[in-house]
């Protein structure tokens, strides 16, 4: 295990407010003893767990490896935004990079993604706070509309179901006057995302799923035309491995860890707002992150609470300087609520790409892996694991949505993720421009 990921997993969970508010999770103990299956997937992140349950709902025998608990990572600590669109491309930047077929695949199965969450959700009947009443993406400034604009339109050919706003529609949806228009996608929205992984992890235990947590692979190798994954008690042997860490990737897999650069994101939530405040705010309960590098993002909680953060570029005092930056950032937005009381703030790690797509692998016959989400893991995330699955259960490649490339580490690995939050001055600086 890297030195730089090894206090993130050595750690204790955060005092978020998902794990304030979250459903219990279920039980998931250590792995002793070995067992044999016919998939094994390592990471009980909502990746993991959805390839485990599209599994399982095949009649596959699958268990789940975990170093901590369903949710530790990037999936229980995010803003719990269902968003059905990468971070900074768009369905043209797909075609262009993979030609229009499997460009076209990849862009529908993400722009379905939220949908899929979704229908999980009830389907399962999952306890996570789940609303869907939209995502929106606001344009923090006029120029930018022009490019909502062509967004909203490759989206739409699709077959999407997104809409453009104007500045008033913006407006009223958002209850401010701080942007300038705003695509939408119905199909979004936000959970718990604790909750939700806690409940996926449920669904999959319900559906014959082995999990367990605490159970670090040390080691994965051959055996016959299967793999043996070794854990600290004992190990799994499986035809099939799927490979599910995104931004807590460590070495097991020679150069994956080194092709995405994990970035300090802090998420921070407000004390219960007034009722008059929570109608004046965010009166859609859409979630919100604008068009920014340097992204402003929002939304309500089931008990009236407004959950937001920052990225910050500078690691000294951090905690202190987000909830500040996280303040002033909210009372410019949103200047009725006035000077908020932050009841909770915490941070987690997201996996970024140099090239700002997430990267599918098919690693060695029989082994998958995803990474590098750059943001935008909750739908997507469950999405691609769903192609996974079918991956696994004898999909070939070429009919998947899902671009199977090589890993490529990133030279310098350690200085570009040691200095990378410096990278948010260039976004900043972008941020200012059209």
């Amino acid at each position: 295990m890297s030195a730089l990921l090894k206090p993130l997993l050595d750690a204790p969970p955060p005092d978020s407010h998902w794990a304030a508010s979250a459903i219990a999770g279920p039980e998931t103990g250590p792995l002793d003893g070995s067992v044999r299956v016919d998939v094994a997937v390592v990471g009980a992140g909502v990746t993991g767990l959805s390839t485990a349950i599209h599994l399982a709902e095949q009649g596959v025998r699958v268990t789940v490896l975990e170093a901590r608990e369903p949710g530790f990572g990037g999936s229980g600590r995010n803003n719990g935004q269902i968003i059905p669109t990468l971070s900074r491309l768009d369905p043209a930047n797909l075609t262009a990079a993979y030609g229009e077929a499997k460009g076209s695949a990849l862009a529908r199965m993400v722009g379905g993604s939220a949908a899929l969450v979704f229908d999980l959700i009830e389907r399962y009947q999952m306890r996570c706070d789940g609303v869907q009443k939209g995502w929106i993406q606001p344009a923090h400034r006029p120029g930018r509309m022009k490019a909502a604009e062509q967004r909203v339109a490759q989206w739409q050919a699709l077959g999407a179901e997104v809409a453009l706003l104007d500045a008033a529609q913006t407006e009223r949806a958002l209850g401010t006057r701080f942007w300038h228009g705003a695509m939408v996608a119905p199909t979004g929205g936000h959970v718990n995302p604790l909750s939700l992984a806690r409940e996926m992890a449920r669904a999959a235990l319900g559906l014959g799923v082995a999990i367990h947590g605490d159970t670090p692979v040390v080691s994965i190798g051959r055996a016959g035309s299967g793999w043996t994954l070794t854990t600290p008690r004992g190990g799994v042997t499986a035809d099939r491995v799927v490979l599910a860490t995104n931004a807590y990737t460590d070495d097991l897999w020679p150069g994956l860890r080194r092709s995405v650069v994990p970035v300090l994101n802090f998420q921070m939530v407000t004390e219960p707002l007034p009722a008059a405040l929570r109608a004046s705010v965010l009166p859609s309960d859409m979630a919100c992150s604008d068009t920014r590098g340097d992204l402003h993002f929002f939304r309500w909680t089931a008990d009236n609470r407004l959950v937001s953060g920052c990225t910050l570029v500078r690691s000294a005092d951090a905690e202190r300087r987000a909830r500040e930056r996280t303040r002033e950032r909210i009372r410019r937005v949103f200047p009725q609520i006035g000077n908020p009381a932050i009841a909770r703030s915490w941070s987690g790690h997201l996996a970024m790409t140099a090239d700002f797509r997430p990267h599918f692998h098919e690693l060695a016959p029989g082994v998958t892996g995803a990474v590098g989400y750059n943001g935008r893991g909750m739908a997507l995330g469950t999405a691609v694991g769903r192609e996974l699955a079918r991956h696994a259960t004898g999909t070939a490649a070429p009919e998947l949505a899902l671009p199977f490339t090589p890993v490529k580490p990133l030279p310098f690995h350690d200085l570009v993720t040691r200095f990378s939050r410096l990278y948010m001055l260039h976004l900043r600086r972008l941020d200012r421009t059209d």
